[in-house]
Formats: structure tokens, sequence, C-alpha cells
């Protein structure tokens, strides 16, 4: 039986979070074939895994957004259009209700042998032109038609690129891999499963907020764009796994029926951390006197590092044998990278350091707190494995980490301490609160060990998928 995983933007190109569950996944059900079809931003990493393919994955499918245009586009071109295909190729763009079975029909039928043709065809300057006269004609024209053209033609591209068939499709992400897996189950009439770690919309939504890309006017264009793509995959899959209830309850919210939404929690290899416990440590570690305050993470702007940095320089400042590591690969992006690396120069933090990529086991023993900073989460890895090694936790209250660290009346007690997205004063002060007190560091890390080691064993996972595959494998 051939199942096909689609993802976006992690494995195998990715380490961590998605892409630790997917490996988890893969090698531990040997009885089935698996399809990786990942979509990625630069085409430099072709080839580039790092993760060791298990033997079951059979084919690998790499699709990358920065070569969407390699191609040239022709002017002027005709195409037949009904009207169900115009009406919901404008919607795409007024963010009214998409019937997605009328794009997929026109992409299946090659119609578009290429997508840039059609974004410099008679048809799309149509359709643009009515949408823009019905809806945002207070706007530049010049400039929405760009916009326009820049938030569909990557959707495009990826629509017309080739499938894979398979018995079942599972998608670990909403948004473009969602889609994907629901068009390959429109064409091959096969279930599609949706794993949602992080709420994809909402992701998406925030970072449209932020962002200085999008001029405020087009902001809410976007975030419907992101909504219409989100709400497709919801109503279409056979089955939506969530990771807990919190996330749960905003799916619900989103429009995603409830009877269809089951909650499978991730879960790690405990016996990876045995040998990690603080009562433990190296030879080294044993004359150290200072407070190792740790973040492994990827070094993007979703994990808030600036936010981050700035709490370690408050935290410097009365905790003053604190030392602060960065763990984790710097390469994802670059230029955010970098302003970080000034921010911690710039206020002096000489006892910060970036470590880059490394094995997180060889180093999480020496490690007194460990701290997570993100905007958007699910329900991470990292605090899962650093519960299994007995760390305790400061971290942003996002996706999970509240039922992680403080339990869902499971009675194992608090594993470490939650504070708002980008608060830096408390989060330092979180941060301050359990380098104070080593007997609360103790006891936290044993909370969280044993919450871990009783409720989130990766077996439990595994197994989950396993009689869910099964039974839509029948």
């Amino acid at each position: 039986m051939k199942i096909c995983l689609f993802l976006e933007g992690s494995y195998p190109h990715v380490t961590g979070g998605v892409s630790t569950w997917v490996q988890i996944l893969i090698e531990n059900m040997p009885e089935f074939e698996f399809i990786v079809y990942s979509i990625g931003t630069e085409e430099k990493y072709r080839g580039t895994y790092k993760y060791k393919l298990p033997g079951n994955v059979t084919a690998v499918q790499e699709v990358f957004l920065d070569e969407m245009f390699k191609g040239k586009g022709q002017y002027g071109k005709r195409y037949r259009l009904n009207k169900n295909e115009i009406k919901n190729l404008k919607s795409l763009i007024t963010g009214e209700k998409v019937e997605w079975g009328h794009i997929f029909k026109l992409m299946v039928e090659k119609r578009m042998k290429n997508e840039l043709d059609f974004f410099m065809s008679l048809n799309f300057f149509d359709i643009l032109s009515e949408a823009y006269t019905e809806k945002f004609s207070s706007i530049p024209f010049t400039e929405f038609f760009w916009t326009v053209r820049s938030m569909l033609v990557p959707l495009f591209f990826l629509l017309n690129n080739k499938l894979p068939e398979a018995d079942l499709y599972h998608s670990a992400a909403n948004g473009y891999a969602g889609l994907l897996a629901t068009m390959a189950k429109f064409i091959y009439k096969k279930p599609m499963l949706l794993t949602e770690h992080g709420i994809y919309s909402r992701e998406r939504e925030e970072e449209i907020i932020k962002s200085t890309w999008a001029k405020g006017y087009f902001k809410d264009m976007w975030i419907n764009f992101f909504y219409n793509i989100c709400g497709c995959v919801y109503e279409l899959s056979d089955e939506v796994l969530t990771l807990f209830e919190k996330n749960k309850e905003i799916e619900i919210d989103l429009g995603c029926p409830a009877e269809k939404i089951r909650i499978v929690p991730n879960g790690i290899d405990i016996k990876t951390f045995a040998g990690t416990d603080p009562e433990e440590p190296s030879g080294d570690r044993q004359q150290q006197d200072h407070i190792n305050i740790a973040t492994i993470t990827r070094i993007v702007p979703i994990k808030d590092i600036k936010t981050m940095i700035q709490s370690f320089n408050y935290v410097k400042n009365v905790i003053k044998n604190a030392k602060f590591f960065i763990f984790g690969p710097t390469d994802e992006d670059e230029e955010y990278f970098k302003e970080c690396k000034h921010l911690a120069d710039r206020l002096g933090l000489d006892n910060l350091t970036f470590t880059g990529k490394i094995n997180v086991r060889d180093h999480i023993k020496d490690m007194d707190i460990l701290v997570m900073t993100s905007i958007s989460e699910g329900q991470p890895f990292v605090i899962l494995e650093g519960m299994a090694a007995k760390k305790p936790f400061v971290t942003t209250d996002v996706g999970g980490c509240q039922e992680l660290l403080y339990g869902n009346n499971d009675g194992f007690g608090k594993a470490g301490l939650v504070e708002p997205v980008m608060d830096i004063e408390k989060i330092a002060k979180a941060i301050i609160k359990i380098c104070r007190n080593s007997e609360l560091r103790k006891k936290m890390g044993e909370n969280g060990f044993n919450r871990v080691s009783n409720l989130y064993g990766y077996e439990k996972c595994v197994e989950s998928y396993r009689a869910i595959y099964k039974r839509f494998l029948k």
C-alpha cells in the first residue's frame, strides 16, 4: 500500500518539528510504502536531505517555488473558460468561497500548459478587471494587478505539477500542501487525511499582518486567500488529525466539521534522552558555577529569536553568572540570522553563543533551563525532548505549550512557565525566577519527565496512525 505524504517547508530539507514527526512515522511503519512530496522555497536545496531516508520511502518528488519564473509567458492568449471556471477564478481574487472542483478540473485538463501564459492572457485581464471594479476600485490598478499576480502564480504553478498516484494521501499541513493532497484525491478518487500541527491560516495571518511586503489595503486580500485554501482542505479531507484540544476548537471555529477531527498527540522516543538527567552532570559541568540557559530552534522569524535575545539581555543584568546558548542551524534564513547576531552584538551579549547545528542530546545535559519564544507553534517536539531530559522550560503561550507544561488535569504538576508572546519583560522574569531556585528547577524537570513518559511516548502516536492508515486502506 502506498501513502503519499505532502509536506511544505519541512522534511526532508529542514530538521525538527514536523520533520521529526515524519521520520518517526515512516521509520516505525515499514509495512507501508511512502512517497514524499516536498514543497520548498529554493531549488538549491534539491537533493540535500537532512535525514537518512528509510528504506520504505519509494520516491521523493521535490517542487521549489523559485522555479515558477523559469519559463516565459506569451501575451494575449484566449482560453475557453466556462462560467463556473470564470466565477471561481474571480472568487480567488475577491475572497469569496471557491468551489475548488472547477479549479482542479481546469488544471487537470491542462488547458494551461504554462501557467505564466494564463497570467498574460486576455481572460486573466478580464477576470481581474471585473474583480477590481466590484471590490477594489479605490486601489491603484497597477498595484492591484501585481499583487494578485504574485498571489496566484505560486498557486497555479503548484497545481500545474503532476501529482503521484497512491492509495492514500496524507498532508502534514494545511495550505499549499493540503490543497495539493486534496487535488490528488480529486484526480485519483482516493482518501485524503490532514494532520495540522499548527493552524496554517492563523500563522499566515500573523505573518501578513506583521509584514512589510504587503501594503495595508492588500493584507486582507492575502489573508482571505489563505483562509479560502484552508477552508477547502477542511471541507474535502476525509479526516483531520490535530495535536491537542485547543487546536481542535480553533479548527471548528474556522469551519472544519467537528465530526472529522481526531486528536493524536505527538510522541518521542524517551530512551533517546536517557543519561541526560541533570543529576548526572558531566565532569566539566561539576566544576561550573554558572547557569546555562538555552534554546533549541531554527533561527527564523516565526521563532522570534529577537524577543529571546532581548529577554536574555534583561536576565544577564540580574543573573550575573548566566550563559546563553542558541542551538540550531543558521542557514535557513541567513538575513534573519545576521539581524539576530547584530542585535546580540549591539546589546553586548558576549555571554551568548550561536552554536549552529548540533546534536541536541550531546548538549542538553549541561543546560539548566530551556526557552522557546515562538509566535506560533503546534505541539513542539523540542518541549517534549526537553521534558524527557528533565529540563524546566519558559515558553510563550502558543499552540500546545500550556498543555505540555501545565498539563490537562493530569496530576503531574508544572514543568515550566508560560508567558505572553513578545513580552520581553515577563519572559525574562520567568527565566530569572527559575534561575534563582534550584529546587524549583529540579521539581519542574521531574514533573515534565513524568508527563512525557506517561503521555507522549512515540509508540502511542505511531499506533494511532497505523490504525488510521489501515482503516482507510481497506
